[in-house]
């Protein structure tokens, strides 16, 4: 006499034999997806809905025709557009060293990097403000702190954090056989850089040069600290909304928000776009 050997079961738990399981239907975790993913897009649609209703043409027309808000688009324009070249200058190294190179320390520069992302404007500002009461920083004082010049700084020690980030991803995400086929080929580290690495992160160039002037133009707690908010000297449109609503003009503040989004927009659309395509 032999003992019954009881069936196998297959690997999801059914006894062998059985007929499969069916699965269940997707409905609900495209429902899911669709709910969480679909709050926050509601939201920023809901916002710039909120917006839009709340101003007229006339409103718009009427805040640009004031000589400090036309002082604050042109300050605007040219701060970020410096930001977001002297981000590049930082971005482009610095992503490339912390992509490619292993070395001690390296965890703390890049933690170090993430600081204006993490720290609240606010303390980026009164960071800044500290520093230059302190020498040698305290001789330029005078030509920085509340100046235009601060205005830039207080930009760029933001939005070069995000342009960091950028260009590390773009490095990161780059085939690194063609660098170091030319390095057999008797390319120095430099020439190889020039050469191939350089064409080949045009995309990311141009994507975080975006990222860092659609962040300077959003920029207000570091400029309200260090620069200050002086009309037609130091004022951007971020502090202009501020002003704005200082002294009650809220359908002023809300013209110039919608001009911050249409112009952020804007430039996020026709660089990505122009990016693409010199990419290709």
């Amino acid at each position: 006499m032999t003992a019954a050997v009881p069936d196998a079961a297959d690997p999801r738990g059914a006894p062998a034999g059985s007929p499969p399981r069916r699965p269940g239907p997707d409905w609900p975790f495209y429902a899911a997806l669709g709910v969480l993913g679909g709050v926050y897009a509601l939201l920023i649609v809901l916002m710039i809905g909120a917006d839009l209703i709340s101003t007229t043409p006339g409103h718009l027309l009427a805040s640009l025709r004031k000589p400090e808000i036309r002082y604050s688009i042109e300050l605007s324009l040219v701060s970020c557009s410096i930001t977001a070249l002297l981000s590049l200058w930082v971005a482009v190294p610095l992503g490339y060293v912390l992509s490619r190179f292993e070395f001690p320390g390296k965890a703390i520069l890049d933690a170090v990097i993430d600081i204006p992302i993490i720290l609240p404007p606010l303390v980026v500002g009164l960071s800044l403000l500290i520093l230059f009461q302190l020498p040698p920083f305290s001789l330029a004082a005078r030509r920085v702190v509340y100046e235009v010049p601060g205005v830039v700084l207080a930009q760029f020690m933001v939005a070069a954090a995000f342009a960091v980030r950028a260009m590390r991803i773009t490095y990161d995400g780059t085939d690194r056989r063609p660098e170091q086929v030319a390095w057999t080929l008797g390319c120095s580290r430099a020439q190889a850089f020039w050469m191939v690495v350089w064409p080949a992160t045009r995309r990311g160039r141009y994507t975080a040069a975006t990222v860092a002037w659609a962040r300077a133009l959003g920029e207000f707690g570091p400029l309200l600290i260090f620069a200050g908010a002086t009309r037609r000297k130091t004022e951007v449109l971020s502090t202009s909304i501020f002003l704005e609503l200082s002294v009650g003009d809220l359908e002023t503040a809300v013209a110039i928000s919608l001009l911050m989004v249409a112009a952020a927009v804007v430039v996020l659309v026709v660089c990505r776009r122009w990016g693409m395509r010199e990419g290709l």
